[in-house]
């Protein structure tokens, strides 16, 4: 499917009254019925991506193998029930209770995730029945946009013929995964990709010829949420790390060393920057500690794990801050209200060379805007929102537009495959564009001026962030 009949299908399953189609390029007569931009010519940088989380390439008590492993490729041939049953929608049948791995088949239950490695098209029939429920939902028109454009197939139309060629074209795409996540890409305009990993990442073999291929085109975050969870007596990740860096962190200058070895480390092996998602489990005051206050090790009570984790991302943050990186915050959508931003204001005032990107950011639109807006070296990315709901992109930038300096807002995707990001950047591209329209009329800037914005909103502001190609 080309880029323009792409743009019509996403309309047509959209809804032309929510988003128009976009029908004029720059340069041609203007319809008076004209609702929205082309924004199809400008790249769109990834910059917080989890393709490989899906259950052909597998996982570890560690998480998807593909943030522990450099170059990890599928255990098994990739089906397209891999693809729809990702941790997403896998997540969300869970939340209508439906357990996909006690899935409903007539009078028995099936382990449908089983299913998909065995008879990947019996698993597929069984789990459209089901995701009925979820085809309005983001996560399902996300999945059903981009593997329309990447296989010419509607996941919504049960036609055996399609679902035989299609399942065995994701198969072989995924026996060779890097090449076509870099052929996609370039189809879909998607440019630069930025993944979160596991610290066990940095320390695998990057001279196997997967992963040349794919740090040949992708960076990485070292995700810090599992250290604050070292304290544990017997924590064998800690063990394993340690025994790797050559430091044992027992005490406040043992941990200073680790981390600093941890962190150097990282920066040798693609990292960029740093991630957390400390929102999911607890708030997200992160006081400021004494060494002499900190239990570093043993069997701590709840009141004693806070001050330790508090402590650790201090720590990160003062190695962030030192490296200028970015550092990336999951903030809202779970664990709500301990989710909300605001008590991050101590650490954007602390380390004023750590940029800080706030992640999804639902349901504190305000609240995100708002720190956004105050502080120089605090930013918004808007990913996840289009998959969680496209509506929640759109009440954000009417939130954030005409509000917060709109060098601070990126637009990742947050997705568990290529395929999911693809449907989701389009979604982005016809929601940005149509919230541009309108401020176009309000403000009665000309157009240049308004892709110059969609230019910087899509591209060139994570581009600044993150240092990685070059602004438009």
């Amino acid at each position: 499917m080309d880029r323009k009949k792409f743009l019509g299908t996403t309309t047509a399953i959209l809804g032309a009254s929510a988003l128009a189609p976009t029908s004029v390029a720059l340069g041609q007569k203007k319809s008076e019925n004209q609702t929205s931009f082309d924004l199809s010519d400008i790249p769109i940088f990834c910059g917080h991506e989890h393709w490989g989380s899906i259950f052909a390439i597998g996982y570890s008590s560690t998480g998807f193998l593909a943030d522990v492993v450099p170059g990890i490729m599928p255990e098994r041939k990739t089906s397209l029930a891999d693809l729809l049953l990702d941790p997403y929608m896998s997540g969300n049948l869970n939340g209508a209770g439906i357990n996909p791995r006690e899935f409903p088949d007539g009078h028995k239950k099936v382990d449908i995730i089983e299913k998909a490695a065995n008879a990947p098209l019996e698993a597929f029939k069984l789990a459209s029945k089901a995701l009925k429920e979820f085809q309005l939902k983001g996560t399902y028109q996300c999945l059903r946009l981009g593997i329309d454009f990447a296989y010419d197939f509607d996941i919504s139309e049960y036609d055996q013929a399609g679902i035989n060629t299609t399942n065995s074209s994701i198969g072989n795409n995924y026996d060779r995964m890097f090449s076509w996540y870099k052929k996609l890409m370039k189809k879909a305009n998607l440019s630069e990709l930025i993944r979160p990993v596991q610290p066990e990442f940095y320390f695998g073999d990057f001279n196997t010829i997967s992963a040349l291929e794919e740090l040949s085109f992708t960076s990485t975050l070292l995700r810090i949420d599992p250290l604050l969870k070292f304290w544990e007596e017997d924590n064998s990740r800690r063990e394993n790390l340690s025994s790797k860096l050559g430091v044992d962190p027992i005490d406040a200058n043992s941990w200073r060393e680790f981390l600093e070895k941890l962190f150097t480390h990282a920066a040798e092996n693609s990292c960029i920057g740093i991630k957390q998602l400390q929102a999911y489990s607890r708030n997200l005051d992160f006081e400021i500690v004494k060494d002499k206050d900190v239990k570093f090790r043993g069997k701590l009570s709840d009141t004693e794990v806070k001050p330790f984790q508090d402590w650790v991302m201090h720590e990160c943050c003062s190695l962030a801050n030192s490296r200028k990186w970015p550092h990336q915050i999951h903030v809202g959508t779970n664990n709500l209200p301990n989710s909300n931003p605001l008590p991050l204001e101590r650490l954007a005032k602390m380390y004023p060379d750590q940029k800080i990107v706030m992640l999804h950011c639902w349901p504190y639109f305000k609240e995100s805007g708002y720190l956004a807006m105050q502080y120089s070296n605090v930013y918004i990315d808007t990913c996840w929102q289009q998959i969680l709901n496209p509506e929640f992109l759109t009440q954000s930038l009417e939130t954030w537009l005409g509000y917060i300096p709109l060098n601070k807002i990126t637009m990742s995707n947050d997705s568990t495959s290529i395929e999911m990001a693809v449907g989701s950047s389009l979604i982005t591209r016809q929601v940005v564009s149509k919230a541009l329209f309108a401020q176009k009329k309000i403000t009665n800037l000309n157009e240049k001026r308004m892709m110059e914005m969609a230019a910087g909103l899509l591209y060139n502001n994570a581009v600044n962030i993150y240092k990685i190609g070059k602004v438009l």
